[in-house]
């Protein structure tokens, strides 16, 4: 309680704690204490850490400046982004899909998560619609003649387009709109899909099913970013919140 009133973090009195329990526990096995004082105290509730959201206007910056990208990689650079924030994958399973995963119409995406779990995945009309342009131009990345399963193909030893490519590709389009690099990952942009879908009207649900986690409880955390952005709006434009 002491600690906490001093402000310090749950993880630092967490840390404390941890060495006083070695401490006491070294006392019991040396036979100096037939007791451990410090197994009756709660360990401190550590905050889970909130996700860094990008507003729909810098993640709309992205896209424009994707586009501006020229060739064939601006055209899967284009794609690339368009479908991660149009159906919030994990950069793991947007790198790796296969050409198996995408339907006739393009409208639906048939993901494998984690677990082995396969979900599928609505896909919006812009990305749709990036993802056939790209498809016209997918064989740039191809050897000549070469066929390859993958549908981002390149390359690299795994055959198709790696995390860390991708996410290089994102931090320059960042510097190219005048945001921080480490503001933008693919994981980030995985996080402005959730959040932005539910303050749209989304139910939590529906989202939990389209980033495919086992537990509701692991997408609520979005409602704890719109709550913190809802009393901001509160808090600088109510006129009893102001002042």
């Amino acid at each position: 309680s002491r600690l906490a009133a001093r402000g310090l973090a749950p993880g630092t009195a967490a840390r404390r704690l941890s060495a006083l329990r070695q401490f006491y526990g070294f006392l019991r096995d040396e036979g100096l204490r037939n007791d451990d004082p410090s197994a009756v105290i709660d360990s401190p509730r550590r905050a889970r850490p909130l996700p860094k959201v990008l507003d729909q206007e810098a993640v709309g910056r992205l896209l424009e400046a994707a586009r501006e990208t020229p060739g064939s990689e601006g055209v899967r650079l284009v794609a690339l982004v368009e479908l991660l924030y149009a159906t919030g994958l994990r950069v793991s399973e947007l790198v790796g899909l296969p050409m198996s995963a995408i339907s006739g119409d393009l409208s639906v995406l048939v993901v494998r998560g984690k677990g082995a779990k396969q979900r599928m995945v609505p896909v919006g009309i812009p990305a749709t619609e990036a993802l056939a342009a790209y498809l016209e131009r997918r064989s740039h990345f191809l050897r000549p003649g070469a066929e390859s399963p993958w549908l981002f193909p390149s390359r690299s030893a795994a055959g198709h387009l790696t995390r860390r490519r991708f996410g290089q590709l994102l931090k320059g389009l960042a510097t190219a709109v005048g945001l921080a690099p480490r503001q933008v990952s693919p994981h980030v942009l995985r996080h402005a899909f959730a959040s932005h879908l539910l303050a749209n009207g989304a139910d939590l649900r529906s989202v939990q099913l389209m980033l495919g986690h086992a537990d509701i409880s692991t997408t609520q955390i979005y409602t704890h970013v719109l709550n913190e952005r809802l009393t901001a709006v509160v808090r600088n434009h109510h006129p009893l919140g102001v002042g």
